[in-house]
């Protein structure tokens, strides 16, 4: 699996904010510790937690099965533009067989896309958020494609990043745009084909404009495409083709020239140059995107964060479902072993006899040294960790809590559920309740010493 890139892990700290401020705070203790343990300044150490909650509640998942949605609607996308880019091409040939009608031929290439150009362009300008429709139609799609319940929060998650530097209205245009470029080149190269295997003639026709006009309009159009070599038809010709089908062999290729060169100037550029602006303005917001600390949602997580003013102690609520009992990477390469006892008390004869190499972490009886333990396996887990419990102390669900987090952080773990004092007997009863209640953790326990098997890692 891959690193996600900076972009990810912002947007996936975005959505943990986002989710947070629906539902609450996130059941968040490993996820602080694993991000202290990092270490870094408080952006890097908010990016490393919620990168941990979302691994684990399954949103960087969601995450990649959102962007393979997102490539999906983009290429659905494209192939409109192309199909409706030679659409754009035959209806600017015309209902008549061998005849164009120059200016209707302009309108159906360029007509629509010039007004939704010059709408985009003045919502740039007059609109603080500016959101192109063919934009908000691939997000649309995009969240469609995804369903996923996970992804809820990743599309307004996008969007809420990428307006605090205004980078919403260059994404969305930058999709805008490309799609009208590949749109009018589907035009441009379907138009080229049947100009290359049809022969056309090309007239103009009025009922309340004067040849005038349109010799004048044709030739101001004509000016930056001659540039480039285009020709453009002479009054004359122009004139000519007011009367009847200009069968002339050169009239009829300046005219094609001409109506190509309008589509490129006119059409096929600007779509051009905006896109690569747009392109350009987005790779340099991306590269200055970063978590506004001053947000009052981060101030929790200074507190939580940063050594200088972390909390000891276990302080939020116990969770309704304890998660799932991982192995963290660290300790698949490591040979150590850790021996802790939770809650004894002085009836058993405590430590055993255990080798040198065995870390005793000694009696888990306070905060502090839940803490403090939690911290050490955090930072080097050991390969195993052996967790003896006194078995008359009914599993409380802070216990059983506790277990899952020292579990999390260490390679294998093992329960040894300690026999009774001498003079005493376990409740049967409760013994089974423990039993059930590891069973339901996928904790491994064992009635019997496991020193052995904390020491060699096999019994």
């Amino acid at each position: 699996m891959t690193a996600p890139t900076p972009l990810d892990t912002l947007w996936l700290t975005e959505a943990v904010r986002l989710r947070e401020a629906q539902a609450g705070l996130l059941d968040d203790q490993q996820a602080n510790r694993q991000a202290r343990s990092v270490g870094g300044d408080l952006q890097a150490r908010i990016q490393q937690r919620a990168l941990w909650l979302a691994e684990r509640d399954g949103m960087t998942a969601a995450l990649r099965r959102w962007k393979q949605g997102a490539r999906l609607a983009l290429l659905a996308l494209l192939l409109v533009a192309v199909i409706s880019g030679a659409g754009l091409a035959f209806a600017a040939l015309g209902d008549t067989p061998g005849s164009i009608n120059v200016f209707r031929a302009l309108g159906s290439l360029l007509g629509l896309n010039l007004l939704l150009l010059l709408g985009w362009a003045l919502g740039m300008l007059l609109s603080r958020h500016t959101g192109a429709g063919l934009g908000q139609l691939w997000l649309w799609l995009s969240n469609r494609l995804a369903r996923d319940a996970q992804a809820v929060q990743l599309a307004p998650a996008l969007l809420v990043m990428l307006q605090r530097q205004r980078l919403e209205r260059w994404v969305l245009g930058l999709l805008s745009n490309a799609l009208w470029l590949v749109a009018l080149l589907s035009a441009l190269i379907t138009l080229l084909a049947m100009l290359a295997t049809r022969r056309y003639g090309f007239v103009w026709e009025t009922t309340i404009l004067g040849s005038d006009t349109f010799v004048s309009l044709t030739q101001a159009l004509g000016r930056l495409p001659a540039l480039l070599g285009f020709s453009v038809p002479d009054a004359e010709t122009i004139r000519a083709s007011g009367n009847s089908i200009n069968g002339l062999e050169q009239a009829r290729q300046t005219w094609a020239a001409w109506l190509i060169g309008v589509l490129l100037i006119y059409g096929i550029l600007p779509r051009l140059l905006l896109t690569l602006l747009c392109l350009w303005r987005w790779r340099r917001g991306r590269d200055a995107l970063a978590l506004d600390l001053d947000d009052p949602a981060w101030q929790p997580l200074r507190e939580r964060l940063m050594p200088s003013s972390e909390r000891l102690g276990i302080n939020d609520a116990a969770p309704e479902r304890l998660h799932e009992v991982g192995t963290p990477d660290a300790a698949l390469s490591s040979d150590g072993a850790v021996l802790v006892a939770l809650e004894l008390d002085n009836q058993h004869d405590w430590p055993p006899r255990h080798a040198p190499h065995v870390l005793d972490a000694g009696i888990l009886d306070s905060r502090e040294s839940r803490h403090r333990l939690l911290e050490q396996l955090t930072g080097t887990p050991p390969a195993r960790l052996l967790i003896a419990c006194d078995p008359r102390r009914s599993p409380d669900r802070g216990s059983l809590a506790l277990l899952a987090e020292l579990a999390r952080n260490a390679g294998q773990t093992r329960l040894w559920l300690l026999p009774a004092p001498a003079g005493q007997s376990l409740d049967p009863e409760r013994l089974g309740d423990w039993h059930e209640a590891l069973n339901a953790l996928q904790l491994p326990y064992t009635e019997q010493p496991a020193m052995t098997w904390l020491e060699s890692g096999h019994d």
